[in-house]
């Protein structure tokens, strides 16, 4: 590992390429502020609770690293994206960002955080790029704060944090966003959250709700939400992301397509209507997705031989995920140059409007 000065990458390995890290984290110290103050209510989301009521008070190592990283948007998160070759990160607000506030909080502090983050990227515009964080709980506030996030400071793309309160994008009441969303062009990034109240209980009793099951399979039930919805059918240039390698939804994509049909045909739940295509189709022309956290190779390759070597980019999920080894090894894939600069450069730059 090789550390360089601010502003100059010292690639672990020589490439024809720039590395762009498009599902990356950060926290404002005044959201941690408002966080423990949730906390100290005694009442606070289980979900949220176990997830940042545990890092924000562990002196575990990696909670103190994660902690450290999050809240800086300068120095110490370019050193280690120096470190590891990364050229720019795309970033946003973690989870679950502002989705466990109440209402008024969370359209205010979007805002702020938005402001902090656009000010990062202004400061480092040739390292940084900016997702536009919204407040689910008010859609039409949401709405705006997208147009004030595309025409005022300049980024584009929107994360949200998979449910907000329990609740899913699924339900048209939070549509204004995909409206807003289709309007202008930008894509919205779906991460995972803290699994709700309703779903947790299983998953956490044996340490299985974190990034290493419950995450993928929460956020990848919102997206087949969003699709079993109708939700494409109704916004049809709509543009979602979604990472760790598809939240595993393209090694599903046969049986979904088949049962799909086959619940349609049998008339079993009022909630699954006919759409105008395959949950596959959606799939392939909606959505694209990020190997966050998932530095492997036959995952990568299998997602872009179903998806299209156009619909798959890198993403390294830093701070939670920060290894350099892991940029070793999707440097050293066998896949052709071509493919290649799309997976690590120019689908990125494509989605995500990086000029």
């Amino acid at each position: 590992m090789t550390t360089s000065a601010p502003g100059v990458v010292n690639h672990p390995k020589s490439a024809d390429y720039q590395r762009i890290a498009t599902e990356e984290a950060f926290a404002p110290a005044e959201m941690l502020d408002i966080y423990r103050k949730i906390l100290e209510k005694g009442d606070a989301d289980p979900g949220f609770k176990g997830l940042m009521g545990f890092y924000m008070s562990s002196p575990s190592a990696r909670a103190q690293h994660i902690m450290r990283c999050l809240t800086d948007l300068d120095q110490l998160r370019i050193q280690h994206m120096d470190e590891c070759g990364i050229d720019k990160q795309v970033i946003a607000l973690t989870a679950p960002g502002v989705q466990a506030m109440d209402k008024a909080t969370a359209v205010s502090f979007s805002q702020v955080a938005n402001d902090q983050l656009a000010e990062a990227v202004r400061k480092h515009p040739t390292r940084f790029v900016g997702m536009i964080a919204v407040a689910p709980q008010d859609p039409v506030a949401a709405a705006k704060e997208i147009e004030r996030g595309v025409s005022k400071l300049g980024m584009n793309s929107v994360i949200i944090n998979s449910h907000t309160h329990g609740e899913y994008l699924s339900d048209p009441k939070f549509w204004d966003i995909f409206a807003a969303a289709e309007a202008h062009d930008v894509p919205i990034y779906l991460h995972p959250n803290s699994l709700p109240a309703n779903m947790i209980q299983p998953f956490q009793e044996c340490g299985l709700d974190g990034a290493i099951y419950g995450f993928g399979v929460e956020t990848g039930l919102h997206a087949l939400r969003i699709i079993t919805s109708g939700v494409f059918d109704r916004f049809p240039k709509l543009k979602m992301i979604i990472g760790h390698m598809g939240e595993a939804l393209p090694f599903w994509i046969y049986r979904l397509d088949y049962m799909h049909r086959a619940t349609v045909l049998s008339k079993r739940y009022d909630s699954m209507k006919p759409l105008l295509k395959k949950p596959s189709d959606y799939l392939r022309e909606n959505f694209f997705i990020t190997n966050s956290g998932v530095a492997w190779e036959p995952a990568i390759k299998f997602s872009q031989s179903v998806l299209g070597v156009d619909r798959v980019m890198y993403a390294m999920d830093y701070p939670y995920q920060y290894q350099v080894d892991e940029v070793i090894a999707m440097d050293n894939m066998s896949m052709s140059a071509e493919d290649k600069k799309k997976f690590f450069q120019t689908n990125a730059e494509t989605v995500f409007k990086i000029r």
